[in-house]
C-alpha cells in the first residue's frame, strides 16, 4: 500500500494540521483592572499578558472573548481574594461572580484560585528587578496573575507537593 493510500484512509481530523495546545489564562480581578496572565503552549510556564483597563461589563467581555479566542484559551483561572484567615471578604464574592459571568458568556471553564499574597510577592519582585522596562510598566497585575498561574501549573505538576517544597 502506498502513502499515499495510507492517508486516504485515515480520518480527516488526523490528518489535519495540528491545532494549537489549550492554554491557561489567569486574571488578578479588580474593580478598575484586571491583570492577565497565559501559559505556555505545554501549561508549564505563566507569563504576564497584559492588565485591562476596566470599562463596562460588556466591553470588558468583548476584551476578554477576543484574548482567549486568539490565544486558544481553554481554561481560565481567576483569582479569588481571601482574607489571610481564609474567609471570604467583598472582593472576593465580586470575584467569584466575575468568574461565574465569565463562564456563562464565554463558554470557557472557569476556576476560583487563592491568590493571597500574590500582589505582594508581584510588587517584591518589581521591585528587585532593576531593568527599566519593569519600573516603567507600572502595573503589577498582570505579574500578579502570573504569579497565581506559577503556582496552579506547579501544583498540577507536583499535586500534594507544599508549595514551598517546589520551589
Amino acid at each position: 500500500m502506498s502513502s499515499t493510500a495510507k492517508l486516504a484512509d485515515m480520518p480527516a481530523s488526523a490528518s489535519a494540521a495540528p491545532t494549537k495546545p489549550p492554554r491557561i489564562l489567569a486574571m488578578d480581578y479588580g474593580r478598575k483592572r484586571i491583570g492577565l496572565a497565559l501559559s505556555d503552549e505545554l501549561g508549564l510556564t505563566a507569563r504576564p499578558l497584559l492588565t485591562l483597563a476596566r470599562t463596562n461589563r460588556r466591553d470588558d467581555l468583548r476584551r476578554l472573548r477576543e484574548i482567549c479566542r486568539k490565544h486558544s484559551v481553554k481554561r481560565i483561572l481567576v483569582g479569588h481574594p481571601l482574607h489571610m484567615t481564609g474567609e471570604a471578604g467583598t472582593m472576593a464574592e465580586e470575584a467569584a461572580h466575575f468568574a461565574a459571568r465569565i463562564q456563562k458568556a464565554l463558554g470557557i471553564e472557569a476556576e476560583l484560585a487563592d491568590e493571597r499574597l500574590t500582589t505582594w510577592e508581584a510588587a517584591q519582585m518589581m521591585a528587585e528587578t532593576k531593568s527599566r522596562s519593569a519600573r516603567k510598566r507600572g502595573s503589577i497585575d498582570d505579574v500578579a496573575a502570573a504569579i497565581l498561574l506559577r503556582g496552579y501549573l506547579q501544583q498540577r505538576a507536583h499535586p500534594g507537593v507544599p508549595a514551598l517544597e517546589r520551589e
